[in-house]
């Protein structure tokens, strides 16, 4: 009885070492299918084997292609592959980026407006001094030559525009503003309408909002750091994210 007891044991091993193997193979199959398919670059085929895999692993949506949430409208989380459309709007982005970059360099602006690539857009960011006195809403006359030079770059593409207000956490002192969100509402305002009645924007694309000291780029723990969030951000908005804008009606 021992004996049969310590064959049976052995036999129940193998069959544990096999049940492993057959998942490695498994593992391996599947590896070579997706790399098979990138391979042939067709990527309706790719996207439809990843549905797959995705579905019969247990998954519920894509895999390989997902970047995580999406704070879109409308968005489930899961990023399928660019479309055409898509992939020639980031070359216009791309390059509409790369002329406000040299505009910056060429006019020694880099220590103070810069320009960056996010999800929702470009975004061009004037530190305070570029544009207005502290605690004042009207603009310069250098900050009306920068609007001058960047306004043909933002006519090129058709997306809408969003100028965005920000200030630091110290209290506005003045008799003009009774707080932070009437002073980055004005800014934002003055920059929508220098762009509307001195270089004929179509009003339709812009937006202005106001957001305060309460979406600071960096902690206002010194002055340095209060100078970079007090700031007027323009951002090109991708067409994405244009559904999270009210809707334009036609006539």
């Amino acid at each position: 009885m021992f004996k049969r007891k310590r064959k049976d044991e052995k036999h129940s091993g193998m069959e544990r070492w096999l049940i492993t193997y057959s998942d490695m193979i498994t593992l391996l199959l599947i590896f070579f299918i997706v790399m098979y398919s990138l391979g042939q670059l067709d990527l309706e085929k790719f996207r439809y084997l990843a549905q797959s895999l995705s579905q019969a692993m247990g998954g519920g949506g894509e895999i390989l292609i997902s970047p995580g949430p999406s704070v879109a409208s409308g968005k489930s989380g899961v990023k399928s592959l660019p479309s055409k459309a898509e992939q020639q709007e980031l070359k216009q982005l791309a390059k509409v980026k790369e002329e406000l970059t040299s505009y910056i360099k060429k006019s020694d602006l880099q220590a103070k407006v810069s320009v960056t690539s996010e999800e929702r857009g470009v975004v061009l960011s004037f530190q305070e001094e570029v544009l207005f006195v502290i605690g004042s809403a009207e603009l310069t006359p250098e900050a009306t030559e920068v609007i001058r030079k960047i306004s043909p770059v933002l006519l090129k593409v058709p997306n809408y525009i969003r100028i965005e207000g920000h200030t630091c956490d110290l209290p506005i002192r003045n008799n003009f503003y009774q707080s932070n969100w009437e002073l980055s509402s004005a800014r934002a305002t003055t920059v929508v309408k220098e762009l509307i009645n001195k270089h004929s924007f179509p009003p339709q694309r812009l937006a202005a909002l106001a957001y305060g000291e309460y979406r600071p780029k960096v902690p206002n723990d010194s002055e340095i750091h209060r100078q970079m969030n007090r700031r007027v951000d323009i951002i090109i908005l991708r067409r994405e994210y244009q559904g999270s804008e009210p809707a334009l009606l036609t006539s």
